[in-house]
């Protein structure tokens, strides 16, 4: 059964495991060069971060997201276990939390806007970089409970 909890330092090197799996397997759209930019900063930041972590039986994380301030910032979710409801079961967690929960998607990365849209979130805007200035275009999203 899943459940979610708060990160703890422990749990860095599960997280930044997560994360690079996932990445790899979503965002092929990346450089190589901004694939390691990107890895070396969250491998600084999100072990220290207050995450919201989806664990296994084991108190295995197999999936992390990060909110702020009615923002979901990230969501992740280890390739094993995509399809399985994990990211849904954190979305839901936030939505309670935030109901006009609002997020940005890699508008390369179809996937993820068909998930959150599946969940009720609807495009308000379109940014032609993404949060470092990067060339990715990101969709603006926000929950429709809003």
């Amino acid at each position: 059964m899943i459940r979610l909890r708060p990160s703890t330092p422990a749990d860095g090197p599960s997280i930044i495991d997560i994360w690079r799996r996932a990445v790899d397997a979503t965002h092929h759209f990346l450089t190589a060069q901004d694939r390691r930019d990107i890895d070396a900063e969250v491998a600084a930041f999100l072990p220290v971060a207050p995450l919201e972590l989806a664990v296994d039986d084991a108190d295995r994380p197999i999936a992390f997201m990060l909110l702020d301030a009615g923002r979901l910032e990230a969501l992740f979710v280890d390739p094993d276990h995509h399809g399985a409801g994990v990211g849904r079961l954190l979305v839901q967690a936030a939505l309670q939390r935030h109901p006009g929960l609002c997020t940005d998607v890699n508008e390369q990365n179809p996937q993820a806007a068909g998930f959150y849209e599946k969940l009720g979130f609807e495009r308000i805007g379109r940014s032609a970089l993404d949060g470092q200035g990067r060339p990715y275009p990101l969709i603006h999203l926000r929950h429709r409970s809003a």
